[in-house]
């Protein structure tokens, strides 16, 4: 099973008040997300992080991810380690700036950060993952411009929707867990 998250910032205070997240503490944030996590994933399951996993050095790093089942694959984010020691790389399958991967026959673009204009965009069976603008305007101005992208022809005639969200954990449709495809495609009505 293939499951997807991104800007889970451990270690990170700052990001509990800037995205609001209901965490009192670091350490509460990361105790949910790991047990939500665990709840879920197996040791069989591979998990692509969409960037920004730590804000902590590299020991930071791997107590985390000791912690947390399936393996990784880690999409990297602007405030993810620049240099990582090979005893580091090895706690992931795979670390890429940008991914492409077939889900249950859906093909699936993953980047930290959002591309509304992305390869076969208009493609009904294509989706991309993204992170990176959290709760803000930004993230407004991209449903922006899927609205005006998805509206009718001046035809009433409906064009092929795009298929980009946003997976950072503290949006509403992942609660801090990872999710499946099949789980973000219904969060969005598609």
């Amino acid at each position: 099973m293939n499951y997807y998250i991104s800007d889970l910032h451990f270690g990170h205070g700052n990001v509990i008040k800037f995205d609001g997240r209901p965490f009192e503490t670091m350490q509460e944030m990361e105790d949910t997300i790991v047990k939500n996590w665990n709840s879920r994933v197996t040791k069989n399951d591979t998990v692509y992080i969409l960037g920004d996993f730590s804000w902590e050095k590299e020991d930071g790093w791997i107590r985390v991810l000791n912690k947390l089942n399936g393996l990784k694959v880690l999409i990297k984010g602007n405030h993810d380690l620049k240099n990582m020691s090979n005893s580091l790389k090895r706690k992931f399958t795979d670390i890429k700036d940008y991914k492409e991967i077939t889900d249950n026959g859906r093909h699936v673009i993953m980047c930290h950060y959002p591309m509304p204009f992305y390869k076969s965009n208009y493609n009904d069976n294509n989706y991309h993952l993204y992170g990176h603008l959290h709760v803000t305007l930004e993230e407004d101005l991209m449903k922006d411009i899927k609205k005006l992208i998805d509206k009718k022809d001046d035809r009433g005639n409906s064009k092929n929707r795009l298929h980009f969200v946003n997976v950072g954990c503290m949006m509403p449709w992942m609660g801090y867990t990872p999710r499946t495809l099949d789980e973000i495609i219904k969060s969005q009505g598609w």
